[in-house]
């Protein structure tokens, strides 16, 4: 077995989407290598593999490299499926599956914007115009102010849903397991981000009198994080030198990549592409001939600029636009 499974991580320690990918691998007991990127761009051991795609986290596989955490998830549990986190029934998969849209496109973007803007980062030029950039919005602690009201009445709703439904009946997870499954991954984060966030919430309305069931539920995912954590194999942090050298040393983690015919853009296998999220992060685009199309991803083959190899840029079709490039017209 290659050491660390080939796997490296990419990620900064705090940042909330990462904390998936990390929370994971723990309850997986997945051996995995790591290496800390600051919060901020410019990222140069990603740049250094060809990367345009700015957001964390990303994990390569070998020289596949995967962006987005709902593809990175789906991409492990594929991987490794001796004793996978996901449900096996349907109407379980569609729950973990409608949950995680839940939690990334809508709870998410009005947690982000309960961040106090009392925090030292707000005082940081940089972090702010890099903020600005990812989402589009001002970040200005004028801007945060004036929308934190409506966030909050969103979170409000956000919180009473999930006390008043998945937990209403004193479950302890969300499919009503024994331990936690991706489903509870897909629930907690957010609500797990925000409540550890000095200042984020305030506690008359958001204390733990108001949702009992939904602090309860936090307090016993963190217990687990921590116990899955302890016997997990020890991650091992690369340099970015060393990772970028690991990387570009490697073999394909996927060798095979077919493009659907029938798919209603109608691109082909080879053809030269640009892929994008349109949600955040818009204004970073991955560049490349296309290597393989489905329902779920798109992968462009680029070369990296240290060891000049091929790498496959994987990105999840959902909140991404594709478009040949040298196309003039619109391209969903």
């Amino acid at each position: 077995m290659t050491p660390h499974n080939d796997i490296v991580l990419f990620h900064y320690t705090f940042s909330p989407f990462a904390k998936r990918i990390v929370w994971y691998l723990a309850f997986r007991g997945i051996e995995y290598a790591q290496c800390l990127q600051p919060p901020t761009l410019p990222r140069e051991d990603v740049n250094a593999l060809g990367v345009k795609y700015r957001r964390i986290p990303i994990l390569s596989i070998g020289r596949d490299i995967y962006c987005d955490t709902r593809l990175i998830l789906d991409k492990l549990e594929e991987r490794f499926p001796s004793g996978k986190l996901g449900a096996s029934e349907p109407e379980q998969k569609v729950i973990a599956k409608l949950l995680e849209k839940w939690t990334v496109d809508g709870v998410f973007p009005r947690a982000a914007q309960l961040i106090p803007s009392a925090m030292p980062v707000l005082n940081n030029p940089k972090f702010v115009q890099d903020r600005e950039d990812m989402t589009g919005r001002s970040w200005a602690k004028s801007a945060i102010a004036e929308g934190r009201p409506e966030a909050l009445a969103h979170m409000r709703e956000f919180f009473q849903l999930f006390e008043s439904t998945i937990l209403a009946d004193g479950r302890d997870w969300v499919l009503n397991t024994e331990k936690p499954t991706l489903a509870d991954i897909h629930a907690v984060w957010p609500f797990h981000w925000l409540s550890a966030m000095k200042g984020a919430l305030p506690p008359t309305t958001f204390g733990r009198d108001n949702f009992p069931k939904v602090y309860a539920y936090i307090d016993r995912f963190s217990t687990a994080v921590k116990e899955a954590e302890q016997t997990a194999p020890k991650c091992k942090t690369l340099k970015g030198a060393e990772a970028v050298k690991h990387i570009s040393q490697a073999e394909f983690a996927e060798s095979d990549g077919t493009v659907d015919e029938k798919d209603p853009l109608g691109l082909k296998k080879g053809q030269d592409v640009e892929s994008w999220p349109i949600d955040s992060g818009f204004n970073h685009r991955d560049r490349g001939q296309l290597f393989a199309l489905t329902q779920q991803e798109v992968v462009l083959t680029t070369q990296a600029k240290v060891g000049h190899r091929d790498v496959h840029i994987h990105h999840p079709r959902i909140n991404f636009r594709i478009r040949a490039i040298g196309y003039s017209g619109s391209r969903l």
